[in-house]
């Protein structure tokens, strides 16, 4: 197809997998940063949901409430 070498044919193996290990570290980071974009997304999302509630929503007793244990006399 083409008279010309490839690239990495006259260079020593140990070059070509350190080029290959930073191509990879360098697509990890990628990805990693689109995962996190994508939290961050979801994130601020539900924060313009929350901002768009009315005042009186969040003005509500907790819903915690509900969950607090209350202490129980032993009966005797």
């Amino acid at each position: 197809m083409s008279d010309k070498e490839f690239v990495y044919d006259n260079e020593h193996p140990t070059i070509r997998l350190r080029v290959w290990m930073l191509g990879q570290m360098i697509w990890g980071a990628f990805l990693g940063g689109i995962f996190i974009l994508a939290i961050a997304a979801v994130l601020v999302a539900i924060w313009l949901a929350g901002m768009l509630l009315p005042e009186r929503s969040k003005e509500g007793p907790s819903p915690f409430s509900a969950i607090e244990m209350t202490q129980v006399d032993a009966v005797v």
